[in-house]
């Protein structure tokens, strides 16, 4: 929904201020799905109000789900007419963690993501950003689950639609909204060095994620052009800066590309670069589903790549494929303005600790 927009209708309507906020109750904590169901609003309003304020700003298109049910995906049309996608991620352990896209395509072009392949349609609105988790929470309420955890690693660069993001995340731990915890929402960034800077300085602890995949610059600029114009040292330095003004912890996520970045060299560069103070750093190792461009690591190697990082001293676990039988992963699935596939790339995930 359009909360400015109604804000603005609402005021030329002559309406109480309190208005604004029965509408926010009931789309944020009633999640209720369309204007007829606003009981609290005399009918005329209602029907005023739905005829120039949309209560979606999302179509869901296609709807898949795995085989085990751990996995939603969902294909939105915008208003515009550009598709995005998001990911309901259902965690044996009850977590339900929902992964958001923050743009339409991507301009960042990593070379083993579909998405990059689609190039920057546009940014989303936080409206967009935000109507993502709220679908998924609709659907989750009728299982007497709620969403436990929001991660932008969807469609796009977050740091690059940065004034949108936070918006939206500052939408979402609204207390007079959704409500939800900063610390339970995580942004994913291929390393938009001044974006992580501006990050530094938020007052709402939301986690920070870095897409690594590489512990040189030589490997990293092959797979991420992104690394050309913020190298290592100048991402390093950012990522620092961060963890020193906030003392969060960061997520590195390196996904394991066969004879390209899997190596014992490419582990212990991933050391080198992480240094010996790694109080708050921790590597999410990632299997990667084979494409056409690349393949996914063997088995034994993944195993003994965790455990070189590990012999350095450096925190690691291994995450594998979540919902892999609908090409569920955010960026998996590329696509045209007419909703149609056209091209693979990396896949969702989820952590275990345990199994590799």
């Amino acid at each position: 929904m359009h909360f400015d927009q109604l804000a603005a209708f609402l005021a030329e309507q002559k309406q109480p201020a309190y208005r604004l906020a029965q509408v926010k109750r009931a789309f944020f904590v009633e999640l209720r799905d369309k204007w007829e169901d606003v009981s609290v609003f005399a009918k005329p309003l209602r029907e005023a109000a739905a005829t120039s304020i949309p209560w979606n700003t999302l179509t869901p298109l296609r709807v898949q789900e795995s085989k085990d049910g751990d996995t939603v995906k969902t294909l939105f049309k915008c208003e515009d007419g550009k598709i995005i996608e998001a990911v309901l991620m259902c965690h044996q352990d009850e977590r339900n963690t929902v992964c958001v896209s923050s743009q339409a395509g991507c301009a960042m072009a990593c070379t083993f993501c579909a998405t990059g392949t689609m190039g920057l349609k546009r940014n989303l609105t936080s409206d967009e950003i935000v109507e993502q988790v709220i679908h998924y929470a609709r659907y989750l309420k009728p299982r007497g689950e709620v969403v436990t955890n929001v991660v932008l690693m969807g469609m796009g660069e977050p740091l690059q639609n940065y004034d949108n993001v936070m918006q939206a995340l500052k939408a979402l731990n609204d207390k007079d909204g959704f409500n939800f915890g900063a610390r339970r929402m995580s942004i994913s960034t291929c390393g938009v060095v001044p974006g992580i800077l501006r990050l530094a300085d938020e007052p709402m602890q939301v986690n920070l994620a870095i897409s690594l995949h590489a512990g040189t610059d030589e490997v990293r600029s092959k797979i991420m052009p992104v690394n050309n114009a913020y190298p290592l040292a100048k991402l390093m330095q950012a990522v620092r800066t961060y963890m020193e003004k906030t003392n969060r912890k960061v997520m590195f996520e390196y996904l394991l590309l066969k004879g390209i970045n899997d190596r014992p060299e490419d582990a212990e560069a991933v050391a080198r670069l992480l240094g010996s103070d790694v109080r708050l750093v921790h590597v999410n190792v990632i299997k990667y589903h084979d494409t056409l461009s690349f393949q996914g690591t063997e088995r034994s190697d993944r195993v003994d790549f965790v455990d070189q990082l590990r012999a350095f001293r450096i925190p690691a676990t291994h995450r594998v494929t979540f919902g892999e039988d609908i090409d569920a992963a955010c960026g998996q699935l590329a696509v045209n303005e007419a909703g149609e596939v056209v091209a693979q790339g990396a896949q969702a995930i989820k952590l275990n600790k345990n199994k590799v």
